[in-house]
């Protein structure tokens, strides 16, 4: 294939030792025939082994890497190519001719063409397996793992139904049409997730089996209200419309319930009886928030905030610290298990009361108030002014004195500080950390870094970088935040190596 990434012919090619223009063999030598790689529309037989990164089936075929949409380990699938470039096939299964004991039924009516819960039909001791091996898979491909150490089985979570609290749904104008439906089925409105693959469908959600069932009660209430009362949602081609999201919380400690309704304008004549009537319908409703959108960009977060019922956030307990979470804070969307990623990254840290502690990309402070519980002293850093606005207000209210939180760029205010950490704690976004914070974070005089990782690729690499600087990976402990999908946390725990400056 050239570098343009265009198909190469798939002729076979006879060749003899000297190369497709030698001489021909002598009459009665055997002639090795190489075989051409697949092309779109090719179908072929495959036995699913893993899954990758987006939840697809993997499987070696023909000398290639195939990724096979709807397709599960232990099944053996014929399937059509989508698309090659160089030695990795994009494919579609086609039918399942065996399968094994890791299937499972699906649970949601939505799975298959929602986009969510990629892997609800694999066995949950399987997904685990599988996710294990693609951290493997990313330590291994950057060199990354020093000897005597690996990757550990992943700690699953207890509970992998109605586990998230957060669920973004999106309303819009384009709903997906499942091929069983009627010609000509209503679809000029919709509210719940996009169909996999097709950014611009809506499938209408009824129900969720990921979030908690007030969640549900809330998602049919707002369905049938607003197209009682003809609010037209939002067309993401025109940027015409209404509705836009609604967005449900629910405390896992608390059950306090948070409900952001995003919408194009304010519109208190249309949207008051609105959010009045789905207030009275769910007492349950602790707070009630519109976010105002107007911009193109199809995000819940807005220009400003109208509260219109209770304080505006909500309550959730961690590890014995009181957190407030609002609209736009960022927490973790599985509290069960969050609790358990943020006891092991306490546990690698091991504070012993009298270290200085940096928590780097720190939020709205989480692991920095946990921190704080157990170390003289904790230092926060976030580019986000609300987040270090959010931290502040935690650590007032948890009466942590001990905890600074410092606005702006990590890489700029780690460099005013005078005294040294001896403990660092990482938790970058899914990039990973900037490449210029690496050497003097390398250089800082920590005895021991904690990297909280939401994607593996990242800490694979920077783990591989940090090598050379004098730092060597002690431990790797993925955490399952996400069941039915194919992401996981990880804990990576580095170590000074001795003698290093």
């Amino acid at each position: 294939m050239s570098d343009s990434g265009s198909v190469e012919p798939f002729e076979s090619v006879e060749r003899s030792e000297g190369g497709p223009s030698a001489v021909e063999p002598s009459a009665g030598a055997p002639r090795e025939v190489v075989a051409r790689k697949p092309r779109p529309g090719d179908e072929e037989q495959l036995s699913i082994e893993g899954f990758d990164e987006s939840g697809r089936g993997l499987a070696r075929h023909k000398q290639c890497t195939w990724s096979v949409l709807r397709a599960r380990p232990g099944a053996v699938v014929r399937v059509k190519a989508l698309r090659r470039r160089r030695d990795e096939v994009e494919a579609v299964a086609l039918e399942t001719l065996e399968r094994d004991g890791r299937a499972v039924a699906a649970v949601c009516r939505h799975f298959g063409p929602c986009g969510g819960c990629a892997l609800q039909d694999l066995a949950y001791a399987e997904q685990l397996v599988g996710k294990r091996a693609l951290i493997e898979q990313s330590f291994a491909r950057h060199g990354a793992l020093p000897a005597g150490v690996c990757v550990e089985p992943v700690l699953g979570a207890a509970r992998t139904e109605r586990y998230r609290n957060k669920m973004e749904f999106t309303f819009g104008n384009r709903r997906w049409i499942a091929p069983d439906e009627p010609q000509g089925a209503p679809d000029a409105f919709a509210v719940g997730l996009h169909a996999a693959g097709l950014w611009q469908k809506v499938i209408d959600i009824q129900g969720c089996s990921i979030q908690p069932e007030v969640g549900d009660a809330i998602l049919a209430l707002a369905r049938e209200i607003a197209l009682r009362r003809g609010l037209e949602p939002w067309d993401v081609r025109t940027h015409q419309g209404l509705l836009r999201h609604l967005v449900v919380r629910v405390s896992g400690s608390t059950g306090e319930v948070l409900v952001n309704l995003v919408a194009a304008r304010e519109e208190p004549e249309r949207l008051g009886p609105f959010i009045r009537e789905l207030l009275e319908r769910v007492p349950a409703i602790s707070t009630f928030v519109q976010t105002i959108n107007s911009r193109a960009a199809a995000v819940s977060s807005g220009e400003r905030e109208i509260l219109h019922h209770g304080p505006g956030w909500i309550r959730e307990l961690l590890l014995g610290v009181e957190f407030r979470v609002s609209a736009q804070s960022f927490f973790q969307t599985n509290s069960a298990q969050a609790a358990r990623l943020f006891e092991l990254v306490l546990a690698e840290a091991t504070p012993r009361g009298d270290e200085l502690c940096w928590d780097l990309y720190c939020g709205t402070g989480t692991i920095a108030l946990l921190l704080a519980r157990r170390a003289r002293a904790v230092v926060g850093f976030e580019l986000v002014a609300s987040a270090v606005e959010d931290a502040r207000e935690n650590a007032a209210r948890n009466g942590l004195s001990n905890a600074r939180f410092v606005e702006g760029d990590v890489l700029a205010t780690t460099r005013l500080e005078h005294e040294r950490p001896d403990v660092v704690v990482v938790d970058p976004p899914r990039a990973g950390l900037h490449k210029d914070l690496l050497a003097p974070l390398a250089a800082c005089g920590a005895r021991r870094i904690v990297y909280v990782a939401c994607k593996h690729g990242s800490v694979a690499r920077d783990a591989a970088l940090l090598a050379p600087l004098g730092w060597r990976v002690a431990r790797v402990q993925p955490v399952d935040l996400f069941p039915h999908t194919p992401h996981v946390e990880c804990v990576a725990t580095f170590e000074r190596v001795a003698g290093a400056v």
